[in-house]
């Protein structure tokens, strides 16, 4: 039966586990306690793939004392052999009594047998303490386990009356500095960040991380470790110029096409850009299956950085999950540029379905976030 100071030591576990959001991908983040006679006696969380998990750095620090002791854990432990040995047969050697875990881990591998594997020695397992913000965690772990791609997050920056640019194209800038900095730390959690060839051309972004803007790194991490996520171009035609900035960072990068053009190739991999074809969908990338590879890349969380056509397309798609949208409290008038290209929109029964579940001031401006509804919801 849960209980109050289940939910308090399942709230410390998450804290941990959220030290591991710009670190542990492609492996989920995850937090441990240890408690026993209501004393923390160990503690631990994930910090990076091939490392230990949460659950050994727990133990390790709580030793001869977890015998018997309670287990509070943000996510199933693992049971398979993989970089590391599994959780499950260190925590039934170590003795614990009782193992509390926020949420099933949706990994096929996993899924369950972990569980098994605690029970089966007669240790107390309950299951779902704080599975909410369980969840939170590991958006990208759990939809790219149960769904074969990526959490795809759409980051936008527009006027009060929704416009993202002048007729003309200019965006530069329509947010302050203060939110321009809180994108930062959606660049460094996403294991990748995407573009179009469209917004290559236009603003020739770098699209990288600079973490000394995130004021939010926890201070076991050195920045020197953090790796630059990949960097995915949505472009047809290979119409990004080779001079292209991004190709002077570090990093990997990206170009996802669907005409072959041997010659403009050859180049972008002299700038070690990689080059993949996908198949054409209405003339275009298919972005499904291009997601479908980055989920084969092992990344769990993209940002889509992009101008309204390739937004809207990723939209109409069903591949967008989430809005970081931050708002600017400008006008820009009704020749400006609007967030999203939808053709086939023309009555209120095709309404494009969101909830907002935040709203807060960054600088002078609002940062929304919001999910798609999901059409059985409408």
């Amino acid at each position: 039966m849960n209980t109050l100071n289940d939910h308090r030591y399942m709230g410390q576990a998450l804290q941990l586990a959220a030290r591991g959001v710009y670190t542990t991908h492609p492996n989920p983040r995850v937090g441990c306690v240890i408690v026993k006679d209501n004393e923390i006696i160990g503690e631990g969380w994930h910090r990076r793939a091939g490392e230990a998990h949460a659950e050994v750095n727990a133990l390790v620090q709580a030793g001869d004392k977890a015998r018997d002791a309670t287990v509070y854990v943000t996510l199933e432990p693992c049971c398979h052999q993989g970089r590391t040995p599994p959780c499950t047969a260190m925590l039934i050697n170590a003795g614990v009594r009782r193992v509390v875990t926020a949420m099933l881990d949706p990994n096929p591998v996993v899924a369950g047998k972990g569980i098994e594997q605690l029970r089966a020695t007669g240790i107390e397992v309950e299951i779902g303490v704080c599975q909410v913000q369980a969840e939170a965690l590991n958006p990208g772990h759990i939809m790219r386990m149960n769904a074969q791609r990526p959490y795809l997050r759409c980051k936008l920056a527009m006027t009060l009356d929704g416009r993202t640019a002048t007729a003309a194209g200019e965006s530069k800038w329509i947010t302050t500095t203060e939110s321009r900095r809180d994108v930062q730390r959606y660049r460094a959690r996403s294991a990748a960040v995407m573009t179009g060839s469209g917004t290559m051309r236009t603003d020739d972004p770098l699209l990288n991380v600079r973490f000394d803007e995130i004021n939010d790194l926890h201070h076991e991490i050195d920045v020197k470790t953090l790796e630059q996520p990949w960097r995915i171009i949505i472009d047809t035609h290979l119409k990004t110029p080779v001079s292209s900035r991004i190709f002077d960072g570090n990093g990997r990068i990206l170009l996802a096409c669907a005409t072959a053009n041997k010659v403009v190739e050859d180049r972008l991999v002299k700038r070690e850009a990689v080059v993949k074809s996908f198949p054409q969908k209405n003339g275009k990338v298919d972005l499904t299956a291009v997601m479908r590879y980055l989920s084969d890349l092992e990344i769990n969380e993209v940002l889509l950085e992009a101008g309204s056509v390739l937004s809207g397309a990723m939209l109409q798609a069903g591949l967008i999950d989430e809005f970081i949208i931050y708002v600017a409290p400008r006008l820009l008038g009704d020749t400006a540029r609007g967030l999203f290209t939808l053709p086939g929109l023309q009555s209120m029964a095709q309404i494009i379905e969101l909830d907002i579940i935040d709203i807060r001031a960054v600088g002078h401006d609002w940062r929304i976030t919001a999910r798609v509804r999901n059409s059985e919801e409408t």
